[in-house]
């Protein structure tokens, strides 16, 4: 499990595709100062787990299910990415309940700057519009985020300028896209309220 609080913002180093899969390398000097093998790490909220640690880069492979619900094979080397462990069970729940696995993928619409924020517009798949509703959460590339606002295939979300410094928010541009993850709790009540006949 994750918080959606970006720790690191790691690097691309290697990637290699397969048939349906691929391998992918990051760097990330914080999330592997103490990650080993099989642990998980979240890139751009997809949970992946660790398979080779070297010198500040960890190793992970990418199944096709994720490549096709995520925005992960369209990195390549370079790419800047956001990188948490997995929240001990000791630690502070400082964003919301994420699993890092991913919904869908959206697309930056826009970026509107304010006075010491940026709103940005994000498309919303049709599937997952009911999921998300106006101050509820969502994990837009692994970050926990506030819903600002709901409408025409879209959904707002305001962020403050440490986002922008700390997450790839800061090289994100209209038309970029990024994975999306509702919150889980949503999804069971959903299933729960179905099961007892009362609709949804």
């Amino acid at each position: 499990m994750f918080t959606g609080i970006i720790e690191e913002l790691g690097e691309v180093v290697a990637l290699e595709h397969g048939h349906d899969s691929a391998r992918l390398s990051v760097r990330g000097e914080l999330v592997t100062s103490d990650a080993s093998h099989g642990e998980s790490i979240a890139v751009n909220g997809v949970c992946l787990t660790v398979v080779e640690v070297t010198g500040g880069v960890f190793t992970v492979d990418v199944m096709k299910e994720s490549l096709d619900r995520s925005s992960l094979g369209a990195l390549s080397v370079g790419s800047k990415v956001n990188l948490e462990r997995a929240v001990r069970a000791d630690g502070r729940l400082g964003g919301h309940i994420v699993q890092g696995h991913v919904d869908g993928s959206g697309v930056i619409l826009s970026y509107e700057p304010g006075e010491h924020w940026v709103d940005v517009r994000v498309s919303l798949p049709a599937d997952l519009d009911r999921y998300v509703v106006e101050k509820g959460s969502i994990t837009v590339d692994g970050v926990s985020l506030t819903v600002t606002g709901v409408s025409n295939g879209a959904f707002g979300v305001s962020l403050i300028p440490t986002t922008l410094d700390l997450t790839t928010f800061g090289f994100k541009r209209p038309g970029d896209p990024v994975n999306l993850e509702v919150d889980v709790i949503a999804k069971y009540v959903e299933k729960l309220v179905g099961a007892h006949g009362f609709g949804v």
